[in-house]
């Protein structure tokens, strides 16, 4: 509670700038710190319009990750990483401190403000009723740590003990569990989760269960016939997320967020095994290259040729990537217990191919902390 209550409004973002990587669709900040080590980020862009986003806030005794991988545009996971963290500080004050409720109420306002957005907008911006996004958010304070995720981002733990760890429930009808979830939702709805041409979606449509947005498939009353495919009695998608809570230990090493760019290609122990066995310095930058070093083996091409590939057309070879590395050494030598007195951010880049560090300064989808 301490650590979330001294956020205020003067949070300043850190330009990244690539590393020394030649790519001009890749950013990443190689180490900064916060209160328990060291984090490291990088996001590589493919679609046209970047719709990952991402975000650390490291207080002098909390810290908050967000990868938020959004679908169908960019206005979803733009939305949540302006107001998603502030509400969790807002919860948090409000209830003393940060719990699995705070941060569920936290998702839970986030979609009802999103939606009331797409209610305001949707008749001069019908697209905007199709745009959703996955959230995966890490929050440690006070010793522990908390993992809420919608879709199919992931997070991993490496402590010296677990080779890997998955904090994070994948929310896709891939999975058999998941499909089974949304049917039981719908008993009375045989064709609620589809298979066409070998690939499970939700009617059809889209392979994640739970969301922020995707308002034809949550809004019966703003579903018309002109705007859905198919009648909609009752929400068929959720906002609600899965949560595990992990009480730090002295061994714990670090914990991965990752948007699905990187697990589609890295397997949980290959992403693990990276950060592992490597310096942590550009860290995040690693797993991002090894995820296109794969892609390149995959699609029997060179590392440079996908690197020469621009915006857009990139995205035939891999989706976008976003990943956070948060480094958990402070547990070890007791700097969970010497708090800072300083506040750092970091804000990844909305577009990396348009990128400039004098952006962020006045990047209007920043939280306002209060």
């Amino acid at each position: 509670m301490g650590g979330l209550r001294r956020w205020c409004c003067c949070c300043f973002g850190d330009g990244g700038g690539g590393g020394g990587d030649a790519d001009g669709l890749v950013w990443d900040v190689a180490l900064k710190t916060h209160a328990l080590g060291d984090y490291s980020v990088a996001v590589a862009q493919a679609n046209e319009q970047l719709e990952d986003q991402a975000q650390v806030l490291a207080a002098p005794k909390a810290t908050l990750v967000g990868v938020y991988d959004g679908h169908g545009g960019t206005e979803a996971a733009r939305f949540v990483n302006a107001r998603l963290f502030s509400l969790i500080q807002e919860f948090a004050a409000e209830n003393g401190g940060l719990s699995a409720d705070v941060l569920t109420k936290a998702f839970g306002a986030t979609e009802e403000e999103f939606l009331g957005v797409v209610q305001d907008s949707w008749q001069s911006h019908p697209g905007i009723m199709s745009v959703g996004s996955c959230c995966l958010v890490g929050a440690v304070e006070d010793g522990t740590l908390y993992v809420a995720n919608l879709g199919d981002s992931r997070a991993h733990r490496k402590n010296e003990v677990v080779v890997a760890e998955r904090l994070s429930r994948d929310h896709n009808v891939a999975d058999e569990s998941v499909r089974r979830e949304v049917a039981s939702m719908h008993p009375d709805d045989a064709r609620v989760v589809l298979n066409s041409h070998g690939v499970w979606r939700i009617k059809g449509i889209i392979q994640v269960s739970r969301s922020i947005g995707d308002a034809y498939l949550k809004r019966p009353d703003l579903c018309t016939k002109n705007l859905c495919p198919f009648p909609l009695r009752r929400p068929v998608m959720s906002a609600v997320p899965s949560i595990r809570t992990r009480r730090l230990r002295p061994g714990d090493r670090f914990v991965i967020f990752a948007s699905d760019g990187l697990w589609e290609q890295l397997s949980d122990e290959a992403a693990v095994a990276i950060v592992a066995r490597g310096p942590r310095k550009g860290v995040a930058m690693r797993l991002v290259r090894a995820a296109q070093m794969e892609v390149a083996r995959k699609k029997e091409v060179k590392y440079e040729t996908i690197r020469a590939v621009e915006k857009g057309h990139r995205r035939r070879f891999h989706d976008d990537i976003t990943v956070v590395v948060l480094f958990l050494d402070g547990c070890n030598n007791g700097a969970a217990n010497k708090p800072t007195s300083s506040l750092d951010s970091t804000y990844a880049p909305i577009d990396v191919y348009s990128f400039s560090p004098d952006q962020q300064l006045d990047d209007p989808t920043r939280p306002v902390l209060h």
